[in-house]
């Protein structure tokens, strides 16, 4: 009875904790698509209110999609308490780790929910948009640490030059996301509109000024991060034998390809907002994919995960449940 009773509550906090994560990705979409339609300010710099009314106008386009953008955060919020509630209940007694993240990531929530607000009431500051969307980050990326440590069994191995190999490249997808904002904020988003150079096929075109130089450091920090993506496949088909190891590892490859080819397409088109919008949910999406295997590669290799309970093995690629 106390197992099947840990086994309901595990499911129920998996459900919520993804259900939320899922949820944050389409926020971080939406945020994507208020940036691109121009509507960070449709509510001026009013906050909680828009334009000093609760609802906005009908006939006012750019308020309704900065309206909706910050209801949808408000039902990831409710969401979130209710997975922290979860999480206290189930794992206060038996796994402090899944509760800290989960405490971290409400806590993250609230950071964000603030910057939000500051990115309004200051009518969009570049430094402040860039830490608003780095934040919605963490917490995507806390949500599925979460849930990755509630339901996964370790299967040791030795810390190996892979395990530290995958976090970098996590971090790498992180700082990609982070200067991509930068360039948008910048306005640096079509000082280069050709593609995979500059204008006038220049590979660094400093005669054309600060912004296509920002643009093409962008460019590179991405072929780099394509680079150590590569040799990261590349090692764990070598040296892992967990298949869902083996296959985040290649949904991080193709999310990347995905994502630097619509980048290419979002400047080709001239900046058209539905490959704003996409770029920006890809990136999103491969950093996901690199959380929840950097997270894998750490259950796996540190002696903390070794003896942890059992909840049921549905992660466990050699469990009947998989």
């Amino acid at each position: 009875m106390v197992s099947m009773n840990i086994n309901q509550s595990t499911r129920l906090f998996l459900s919520l904790a993804l259900t939320t994560a899922f949820l944050t990705l389409g926020l971080i979409v939406f945020g994507a698509v208020v940036r691109v339609t121009d509507s960070g300010l449709g509510c001026g710099s009013d906050w909680p209110l828009c334009n000093g009314t609760i609802f906005p106008p009908l006939d006012n386009l750019t308020a309704w999609i900065e309206w909706l953008h910050r209801l949808f955060a408000l039902l990831i919020g409710l969401f979130g308490l209710a997975t922290l509630a979860v999480a206290w209940r189930s794992y206060r007694q038996r796994d402090n780790l899944v509760l800290g993240v989960t405490a971290a990531a409400a806590v993250l929530f609230a950071v964000q929910s603030g910057l939000g607000a500051i990115v309004v009431v200051f009518e969009l500051p570049t430094t402040f948009v860039t830490l608003h969307l780095g934040t919605a980050m963490l917490l995507l990326g806390a949500l599925l640490v979460a849930a990755v440590t509630a339901q996964y069994q370790p299967k040791p191995i030795t810390h190996d030059p892979v395990t530290t190999l995958t976090y970098a490249n996590t971090l790498f997808s992180l700082l990609i996301i982070l200067t991509g904002a930068l360039v948008r904020g910048s306005g640096a988003t079509l000082a280069c509109t050709e593609w995979p150079l500059c204008v006038g096929n220049n590979l660094l075109p400093m005669e054309y000024g600060q912004l296509a130089v920002i643009h093409m450091l962008h460019r590179f920090a991405v072929a780099a991060f394509g680079i150590t993506l590569v040799i990261l496949v590349w090692q764990i088909m070598r040296t892992r034998q967990d298949s869902l190891v083996r296959l985040l590892a290649w949904l991080a490859l193709l999310t990347f390809a995905l994502q630097a080819a619509i980048g290419a397409l979002y400047v080709l088109s001239v900046a058209a907002p539905i490959w704003g919008a996409a770029h920006v949910g890809m990136a999103a999406t491969n950093w996901a994919v690199l959380v929840i295997l950097s997270t894998i590669e750490a259950m796996n290799t540190q002696p903390l995960f070794k003896n942890k309970y059992p909840t049921g093995n549905s992660w466990n690629p050699q469990s009947e449940a998989l």
